[in-house]
């Protein structure tokens, strides 16, 4: 059963889903029509290219899987614990997130592939920054465990099972969160190109900085 979070965290949640979602569709929208933060597709992808000898899709595919990996093995060297725990450098991670999402966009802009490394390298680190709340396994950047965690309560509920109210509700938080941020991100993609990831970028920025703020005041009692 998932135990009691404070509010700030559901909050943050969302926001985080919310950036990730944003990040996947201007990949999708953009020059690639390529998936971010999506790595079962990418995966799949990277094994087409395999199968037929793509050496130029090969290099690609691994890149973005990589990147992705690279930022979850940032994350858990900086971290250090799969546990929320205040007082742990997720200033310094989001700080890290936000200047890899301000770096994509010129590059995005110019149609350059590093800007969905860089982009994919931050949706990496923050996943792995926020992957356990109180032992309950959470993922912002892709939707799979959320879909099957609310499957799997909806059943036990037809059952007559005891359900896990507060899973249900952390599920809806990502699956909205990632939802509005696709459906933002689409609508300024639409208006601003790849400027819209200055959104995101912002966010993850002023996340740090408040997070470093109330470190600071804390330590000072």
């Amino acid at each position: 059963m998932l135990t009691k979070l404070p509010a700030w965290v559901w909050s943050g949640t969302w926001v985080l889903a919310c950036i990730a979602g944003m990040v996947n569709v201007v990949g999708l929208l953009g020059f690639e029509h390529q998936a971010i933060t999506h790595l079962t597709g990418n995966t799949s992808l990277l094994a087409a290219a395999l199968a037929r000898g793509d050496t130029r899709a090969i290099g690609h595919f691994a890149a973005i899987l990589g990147a992705f990996v690279a930022g979850t093995i940032v994350s858990g060297f900086l971290i250090q614990d799969s546990t929320l725990q205040l007082g742990r450098r997720y200033g310094v991670a989001l700080l890290l997130e936000s200047l890899l999402l301000f770096a994509s966009i010129p590059l995005l802009a110019a149609h350059s592939a590093y800007g969905m490394y860089a982009a994919a390298c931050a949706c990496g680190l923050q996943n792995a920054m926020v992957s356990a709340y109180s032992g309950a396994v959470v993922r912002t950047t892709h939707l799979s465990g959320m879909f099957t965690d609310l499957g799997i309560a909806l059943g036990h509920a037809l059952r007559g099972m005891p359900v896990d109210g507060k899973r249900l509700r952390l599920c809806a938080v990502v699956i909205s969160g990632f939802l509005c941020g696709g459906m933002a991100g689409a609508v300024g993609f639409d208006v601003i190109a790849y400027d819209v990831l200055l959104v995101p970028a912002s966010l993850t920025a002023l996340a740090a900085i408040a997070y470093g703020v109330f470190r600071w005041r804390i330590a000072r009692g």
